[in-house]
């Protein structure tokens, strides 16, 4: 649940509201442990109900709606309504116009991804030098992981590692709260004052992707590469990860970042 809370761009309690009200219920609940389960098909789902709800609608009327199976170009007709409307609102709407958008090029986008090549492989055990952190809702995440990943080039760069070299952000989650850390590869008897040194162990089977842009589109990818897992007949299995290749400060649309999931 708390990976697709985090993939889906979502809450942990909104997922549990929605679950409530029928609206997207788990595809499977333990038994023992009552811990809910999503599949990677679930998401097309949950983009249009929660494009929806921000477009206006009221829950009781989105159940209908989706169950009618409302396509990308309806979607998007209400957005535009809607966004008329929103562009006139004080400044705090203009961070929900942002999500509506993100969220509708999401949905256009799920069948449109042919330009992406995922990959099966290994990953190598890999020691970081990190600072973690946790959050209880998803948006909260780039907020707090920027500054961590700014202040970790610093104290690199004094402590005389290379600062070119691609750093690494680690992802894991469950009900309750999402964790994640900041962190940049260590060679022997390389450290960084005030760090705490981690080994990420090797993984036997990971699906990657390379995605090119912003951080504002990354989940985009996420979800892209969730569903190739899902058709795959895989399943997620332990921590995702992003691995920075290349982040030019002057142009972010620029960047390039692996993304890397274990899966079984």
């Amino acid at each position: 649940m708390g990976e697709f809370a985090l993939h889906g761009r979502v809450s942990v309690r909104m997922l549990r509201h929605y679950d409530a009200l029928g609206l997207l219920v788990p595809a499977a609940v333990d038994p023992h442990s009552g811990y809910r389960s999503y599949t990677a098909d679930q998401l097309s789902r949950l983009n249009r109900l929660v494009a929806l709800k921000d477009l206006g609608f009221a829950l009781s009327e989105i159940g209908p709606i989706l169950d009618a199976d409302v396509g990308p170009d309806e979607l998007r007709a209400m957005l535009v309504l809607r966004r008329s409307q929103v562009s006139a609102r004080i400044e705090e709407d203009r961070t929900r116009l942002a999500e509506i958008e993100r969220r509708l090029r999401t949905i256009e986008k799920e069948h449109d991804m042919s330009d992406l090549q995922f990959t099966t492989k290994p990953l190598p055990e890999l020691t970081l030098a990190q600072r973690a952190a946790a959050v209880t809702d998803r948006a909260d995440i780039g907020p707090v992981i920027g500054p961590m990943f700014g202040a970790l080039l610093a104290d690199a760069g004094r402590a005389g590692l290379d600062t070119e070299q691609p750093t690494v952000a680690w992802y894991d989650g469950d009900e309750d709260e999402i964790r994640f850390a900041a962190g940049m590869p260590l060679r022997e008897n390389e450290s960084i004052p005030g760090y705490d040194v981690e080994t990420l162990p090797t993984v036997e089977r990971a699906v990657t992707v390379v995605h090119r842009g912003s951080m504002e589109t990354i989940g985009d990818t996420w979800q892209a590469l969730m569903q190739y897992i899902g058709a795959a007949g895989l399943s997620p299995s332990g921590r995702c990860r992003e691995v920075y290749i290349s982040t030019p400060l002057d142009d972010e649309d620029a960047w390039v970042t692996e993304l890397q999931q274990p899966v079984a």
